[in-house]
């Protein structure tokens, strides 16, 4: 999966309640970052987030799905506060990728336990 394409992904995530706090924005400018993009990078990704083509494009490999699963999950929990349309994305992102309930649990305890 291309970077810009993971990125895209995460930005549909942080904007799926309608809203993208400063915490949200920070976290996606370090991942931006991480992932070798830029700050133009990120403004088109925001821009197709809130396009009507916007779609979350899922990788097949399994270590790409694990990358973007944990992802997606930071950037739920960024804002502090886990809205139910971003938990349905995430289960139909999951789902998707069939992606079992007993591997989710175990990806979601070990993020927990870290900061």
């Amino acid at each position: 999966m291309k970077p810009i394409d993971h990125l895209k992904n995460l930005v549909i995530m942080a904007s799926a309640d309608g809203a993208l706090t400063e915490r949200e924005i920070d976290w996606l400018v370090d991942r931006c970052a991480e992932l070798g993009l830029d700050e133009a990078d990120l403004g088109n990704a925001l821009e197709y987030a809130i396009s009507e083509e916007a779609a979350m494009k899922l990788p097949r490999a399994p270590e790409e799905q694990e990358r973007l699963l944990s992802d997606l999950i930071k950037i739920m929990a960024a804002d502090g506060d886990l809205d139910e349309i971003e938990k349905r994305l995430f289960a139909v992102a999951a789902a998707k990728m069939n992606v079992q309930q007993d591997h989710l649990d175990q990806l979601i305890t070990k993020l927990v336990g870290k900061k």
